[in-house]
This record gives C-alpha cells, structure tokens and sequence, in this order.
C-alpha cells in the first residue's frame, strides 16, 4: 500500500480517534498530521507483522498520548448553548458531546472506544492497547454503561 492510499483509507479515522482523546478539532488536526508524517517517514520499515490498520491506530494513539503529555494543555471544551436550533446542528452538539464525555474517561478507555467507534475487530484493539481481548469486551461494554450514563445524566438520552 502506497502512502497517499493509506492517508485516503485513515485520515479520518485517525482525526476522530484524536478528538476523542483532545476533544479540540484544531489539536486534534494537528497531530493526526502529525501521525501521518511518522507513518510517512516509517512506511518503508514497515514489516507487516501486524495489519497497517493497526500500526497506524498503534502510531497515533502513542502519538496522542505524547502530545498531551508535552502540551498539558489538555482542556473539556465547553458545549454549544444553542443545541436544539436544527437537526444536523443538534447532531453535531450530540457528536460534540460524544467527544467530550469520550474526553472524561481514562486515557486507556479513551483509545478503546474511539477504536470501537472506528470498527476494528475487538483482537485488534487488544493487539493495540496490549490487553486481552475478553478484557478489551468487558471495558468495551463498561466504557458504553458510562457513556450512557452520562447522556442520561446529561438529559439528552
């Protein structure tokens, strides 16, 4: 796989999963760009031990972590007062709110749901957070109670 069709393929998953774990789209911008000039640069010592999927999320997930901690500028962005104008708008808010309550959790639950939400196989993201995968099902299911309950408490849920 060439670099521009691997950019294609993970641009946007890479750029949601940096949301979710900085809930702020212009840093999260920022180092998924940042993510894919290491792949860039790696690309040709790629050995393919694992798929390029999973080397990728591995890369900016280790990659969003750095970043926050260098930065510790990590910041909940507050939400939109207006969240009931239109539909798409009121999706956004909820997508919005998605990626703040995502921002709240523990920064190893953080990769697991955003990785859940970009629908790689739960073997997967065990082989990327270094877990098993019977342990990665069981947060992945505590991580949606939570989310849930926070949507509840929120009172859009």
């Amino acid at each position: 796989m060439v670099f521009e069709e691997i950019y294609e393929v993970y641009w946007q998953k890479i750029f949601r999963l940096c949301m979710g774990y900085v809930n702020n789209s212009e840093w999260a911008q920022d180092i998924a760009q940042e993510t894919f000039i290491i792949v860039w640069q790696q690309l040709p010592k790629f050995r393919n031990e694992s798929s390029v999927g999973t080397w990728i999320f591995r890369i900016a997930s280790n990659n969003c972590l750095r970043q926050i901690e260098r930065e510790k500028r990590f910041t909940k962005a507050d939400l939109p007062g207006n969240l009931e104008e239109k539909k798409q708008e009121s999706m956004e808010s909820e997508i919005q709110l998605l990626y703040k309550f995502i921002s709240e959790l523990p920064e190893t639950d953080r990769i697991i749901i955003s990785l859940e939400l970009e629908e790689l196989k739960q073997a997967e993201i065990a082989s990327i957070v270094g877990l098993s995968e019977s342990n990665v099902r069981v947060k992945i299911h505590r991580i949606k109670e939570k989310l849930t309950q926070k949507f509840r408490e929120h009172g859009t849920y």
